[in-house]
């Protein structure tokens, strides 16, 4: 039985990094990319493509049609850690689990009480102005009477520290995660369809002979595993952190 096995894999490593997607988050009633009838992709209505929205270029050229768009669609602040994430957060406490390197925005590993997160594509709880630097709660830019959130104390245009597209990615956060990927017994890889890069290619790094791949769909790299399981992450690794 592959949970079983999973279950075995676990035990007996002292040393597991989980790379999630926006897979993980899907039980949590946040909306993936790229799922055909609910993935964020295929969202009509829209004056603009959702990729084109949520481009650097968009935020600087459409400041107010970005945050309709990311406030609307991008901030799920109700939404509560599913099993996965729980799982993840009992591994840590455990010892196991050594870090989570997550390419979600919404925090909820955090809220589940992980405390080693690497967040590849930043995260809606930080936020910047533009102008001075000033930091802001995710409240404050919900809360803003103003579509465009502005800095109180220079009147800046406050961003989200997440990444858009056109932008790269943290390099400390990148280096960090490889330094992980290359030391880990386990790597379990939950919730990715593996598509989008560079940050699926970071498994490339992974040295151990124990990939697990948790995906409701097929990766391009599920021939490469050594364990693919094609089920709710949820329940996969709450079976496997059961008592």
């Amino acid at each position: 039985m592959d949970l079983e096995k999973l279950k075995n894999m676990i035990d007996e490593s002292e040393n597991i990094v989980f790379f999630g997607g926006a897979g993980t988050s899907t039980e949590s009633n946040i909306p993936d990319f790229r799922t055909s009838d609910t993935g964020l992709y295929s969202t009509k209505g829209e004056k603009y493509p959702p990729e084109q929205m949520l481009s650097h270029s968009f935020f600087i050229n459409h400041t107010e049609e970005f945050y309709k768009f990311y406030k609307d669609k991008m901030i799920y602040k109700d939404a509560e850690p599913n099993l996965a994430h729980l799982a993840l957060s009992k591994l840590e406490r455990q010892g196991k689990l050594k870090t989570v390197i997550t390419q979600n925005i919404d925090g909820l590993h955090q809220r589940a009480g992980s405390e080693n997160v690497l967040e590849l594509h930043g995260s809606v709880y930080r936020n910047k102005c533009m102008k001075c630097r000033k930091s802001y709660s995710l409240e404050e830019i919900i809360k803003s009477e103003e579509i465009i959130p502005k800095c109180r104390e220079c009147g800046g245009i406050i961003k989200p520290e997440v990444v858009l597209y056109e932008e790269g990615l943290n390099q400390e956060v990148i280096e960090s995660a490889i330094e992980y990927i290359a030391k880990a017994d386990v790597l379990i890889v939950g919730g990715t369809s593996l598509v989008v890069y560079p940050a699926a290619g970071l498994i490339e790094y992974y040295r151990g002979d124990k990939l697990v791949l948790i995906n409701k769909s097929t990766t391009p790299y599920d021939n490469r595993a050594d364990l693919v399981i094609q089920d709710s992450i949820g329940k996969a690794l709450d079976y496997v952190v059961s008592d």
